[in-house]
């Protein structure tokens, strides 16, 4: 197979992380629609996204180790089928317990079968560029919000959320499947050198890795992380609402953050390759947590505009990171299972969000303590990330040569 199909997996996997994370975030699009249609209430609503952050924890661990154990493309395909039928299931929830147990739990359980994977599957077939390579297949989740977004507030529009989150279901099995049947393996697969954590092409530990100050830092800087944002991004369209901006200006908010982030993941990943993975993650972290706490004073659209700007660069741009950074501590052989157990706790993190802006919204009818919390998450992110042992003088090499 010719070195060449590298950028068809780059492709499949940037498509299935857009129509995959858009699926899932489109709550945020759905939640006022649905509260208003049903009487059910905004935290009950947001919950459902708590409980997908939670079980995404849990799929994305048992779906990276599936992936070292079987292959991506399996996991992949399995996790487009089941998603398209959690989306249609949670189309037909009459109460609002089922609809936290077919969005909240289904489509969270069928959204994790794709970053870790694909990330995995990237990481095999590249080696020159790492970086950018995986900035572009996150970069999927950037895009999401210019596309699933927009796409699920016309429907809304057009048909009430029923028929709406329907259609979202039915598209996906169409994208989805065929972009699941294209994910190959590399035609030779990379054979790693030593690290500490295994002799000269040896599979590592994984006692030993989970143990790791490398590890370690690793998972409490992605919790820290996604605890910071999930929270701002989930009720970023409610909250603008709020400021008296119209509904469809406030969704278009939500798309800006998801360019923004698409370029940041592509300006993130290109200076990482250059310069290092911990300096452009301190930096991204910092710049993060400085734009959640500059949301108590923005009001008007063109202000948020402007902060959705540095706000998604920041937050899209420093995600891919921490899969490039267990690549090169851990190695590519079980890539999957480290980044799975990673992404877990980053789940952990983001399941926090959703749950409390909700709270905070229901309690005080505003998000100030939502944005002040937030901020100050993110600079511990920011701190923890500091904590970074250095590379290992041969990755470190490596990385240079790359930049050379």
């Amino acid at each position: 197979m010719s070195v060449s199909y590298r950028w068809v997996i780059v492709a499949a996997g940037a498509l299935m992380s857009c129509v995959a994370i858009g699926a899932m975030f489109s709550l945020a699009i759905f939640q006022e629609p649905i509260a208003t249609a049903t009487g059910w209430s905004h935290v009950g609503i947001a919950s459902a996204m708590t409980l997908n952050f939670l079980v995404m924890g849990v799929g994305g661990f048992l779906w990276g180790t599936a992936s070292d154990r079987f292959g991506p493309r399996i996991v992949v395909l399995t996790g487009a089928l089941l998603l398209g039928l959690a989306l249609v299931l949670a189309s037909r929830a009459e109460t609002l317990l089922q609809f936290q147990l077919t969005y909240g739990i289904l489509v969270g359980l069928a959204a994790s079968a794709f970053f870790a994977p694909m990330i995995a599957a990237t990481t095999a077939w590249f080696d020159v560029n790492r970086g950018l390579a995986v900035s572009l297949v996150s970069a999927g989740m950037g895009v999401a919000p210019m596309t699933i977004s927009p796409f699920a507030r016309w429907l809304i529009s057009a048909y009430e959320w029923r028929p709406a989150m329907l259609i979202i279901g039915i598209a996906t099995w169409l994208l989805l499947v065929p972009a699941a049947l294209l994910v190959r393996r590399p035609p030779a697969e990379s054979v790693d050198a030593g690290t500490e954590f295994a002799a000269e092409g040896g599979r590592p530990q994984l006692s030993k890795v989970f143990r790791s100050p490398q590890f370690i830092v690793l998972g409490l800087t992605f919790f820290a992380c996604c605890a910071a944002h999930s929270g701002p991004i989930f009720h970023m369209v409610n909250y603008a609402t709020i400021c008296g901006v119209a509904p469809m200006a406030a969704v278009s908010i939500y798309s800006v953050e998801g360019l923004a982030g698409l370029g940041g993941r592509l300006l993130y990943g290109t200076f990482a390759d250059r310069i290092g993975v911990k300096p452009v993650l301190v930096a991204g972290l910092l710049v993060q947590a400085l734009a959640l706490a500059t949301y108590l004073f923005v009001s008007e659209l063109t202000e948020f505009y402007a902060l959705a700007i540095v706000f998604g660069s920041a937050y899209g741009g420093v995600m891919p990171l921490y899969a490039v950074l267990a690549r090169e501590y851990f190695g590519q052989r079980i890539i999957g299972t480290v980044l799975g157990a990673a992404t877990m706790l980053s789940s952990l993190g983001m399941a926090f969000g959703p749950l409390i802006g909700g709270w905070i919204f229901d309690t005080f009818a505003n998000y100030s303590w939502l944005f002040i919390g937030s901020a100050m998450v993110g600079l511990g992110a920011a701190a923890i990330a500091l904590a970074f042992p250095p590379l290992a003088r041969r990755e470190q090499e490596a990385v240079l040569g790359v930049s050379s």
